[in-house]
């Protein structure tokens, strides 16, 4: 299985065309080009037309698009899947969605729009429900038609219905954000933390970054371009880890340890999933190697 980086992915409104172009130079692993919270309701068929239109010239190099539509339940909805179909990006990503149900829609209007198959659906879990739904939202990834290839958490509109406060460390949401890892995990499925709100506060940005590896989070969601270098930094092996998977890894793999389950690495006994976490430490980090 080919792994993708995606330590940072930085919205972009995708009514600000220099924004957009300005995307396509950043060092983020993918860029959300956003119809959604950034764009003014009049503002949204012109952002329509602008961020399909950079999507179908491309010109993005390595870094993954996603195009963030509209809800379900608003009136550009179904105008911005159809353009986003046809702008044929990696990724479209779904805000608000708080039940399988959404997604097997989705799944349904790309089917008959005739979307490239190449394009997958990304989840926004942001409203209480989605994270008592999360189980079922996870396991839509297992229908082939609903495309789910990830989420990426809202943590923003999370605390806005729960009134639990945007805080340091972020105690409040602690379990919400171990369940949607969990329930990814289960699906098999790639998991984005939330933005990071207080742009110059680079310090308590960096240690939230943390707190996402530390969460098993894939890479976290970004809203300033200063916040992509401390991200990747964060969310990228390090190399003395790399250089211990690589020790592991060659451990098992001499003849006298092929069918053993633990075994002893400069003094500390070993077991066989180590190894295999060792072996996707390597893998992420040669991915990122070839990234550039």
């Amino acid at each position: 299985m080919t792994i993708r980086p995606r330590r940072s992915v930085l919205y972009m409104p995708g009514s600000n065309a220099r924004a957009i172009e300005k995307a396509k130079t950043l060092a983020a692993d993918g860029v959300i080009l956003d119809l959604e919270d950034s764009v003014a309701p009049d503002a949204k068929q012109a952002a329509r037309d602008q961020v399909c239109a950079a999507a179908k010239a491309g010109g993005f190099g390595r870094r993954e698009v996603f195009i963030r539509v509209n809800g379900v339940d608003t009136p550009w909805h179904a105008d911005d899947l159809a353009a986003a179909a046809h702008a044929a990006p990696d990724a479209i990503l779904v805000p608000k969605v708080s039940a399988p149900d959404t997604l097997e829609l989705i799944g349904r209007r790309l089917l008959d729009i005739g979307a490239d198959r190449r394009t997958r659906v990304w989840a926004m879990i942001e409203t209480p429900l989605a994270i008592f739904n999360i189980l079922g939202i996870a396991a839509a990834a297992r229908d082939s038609e609903t495309r789910l290839a990830g989420f990426i958490m809202g943590t923003n509109d999370l605390a806005k219905d729960t009134r639990a406060r945007l805080v340091p460390g972020r105690v409040p949401m602690l379990s919400w954000l171990s369940m949607c890892v969990a329930a990814a995990r289960i699906h098999g499925i790639d998991i984005l933390d939330g933005v990071y709100n207080d742009i110059g506060n680079a310090d308590g940005f960096f240690i939230e970054c943390e707190q996402g590896v530390e969460f098993g989070f894939d890479g976290k969601t970004l809203i300033h371009p200063n916040q992509i270098e401390p991200c990747n930094k964060a969310f990228s092996p390090s190399p003395e880890e790399v250089a211990q998977a690589r020790k592991t890894i060659a451990a098992f793999d001499l003849p006298e340890n092929k069918n053993k389950g633990v075994v002893s690495i400069d003094g500390r006994m070993v077991e066989r999933l180590h190894a295999d976490m060792a072996r996707r430490t390597v893998a992420i980090a040669e991915a990122i190697g070839l990234q550039g």
